[in-house]
């Protein structure tokens, strides 16, 4: 009977640990900027593609031809050839200009990206804050001044 009930206490504390943890999740898991950072990690991984696409299919083609009808894709160094079904050892230095022009495109529209949300930042701290509201002695002052002006 004793070790049914630590056993039940155990479980007991067990379960109570977990919903805690699982507050402490949802709780962090709601905060706006977890939120926030997940739309923008869905948001890069599409325009990544995007850029992708945009550096395989429409850039490098011309590109390629321009070089000497070269596809980069194809452009390698051959280590050690292909025997039998063991695939050759290269060095595919052909994608790895593409990856770097991929990089070179998406770190320019971040950049451009950046640079608008810092110039619309700047356009708010430049607007002029509003005169103060005077206070009481500067009211009562001004009264004063205008009646002696009118003597």
């Amino acid at each position: 009977m004793f070790e049914l009930n630590v056993f039940l206490l155990i479980t007991l504390i067990k379960i109570t640990i977990n919903m805690a943890i699982v507050k402490e999740f949802k709780e962090f898991a709601m905060r706006g900027n977890v939120v926030d950072l997940a739309v923008g990690v869905i948001i890069g991984a599409a325009f990544g593609k995007i850029v992708t696409s945009l550096v395989t299919d429409i850039i490098m083609p011309p590109l390629g031809y321009l070089v000497g009808r070269i596809d980069f894709k194809d452009l390698k160094y051959v280590i050690k050839p292909a025997v039998g079904k063991t695939p050759a050892t290269a060095v595919n230095y052909g994608l790895f200009i593409n990856n770097i022009i991929d990089f070179l495109i998406v770190a320019f529209c971040i950049f451009l990206i950046v640079k608008g949300i810092n110039s619309l930042k700047k356009q708010e701290e430049a607007a002029p804050a509003p005169d103060p509201e005077p206070t009481k002695e500067e009211i009562l002052l001004t009264e004063i001044r205008d009646l002696l002006a009118k003597k």
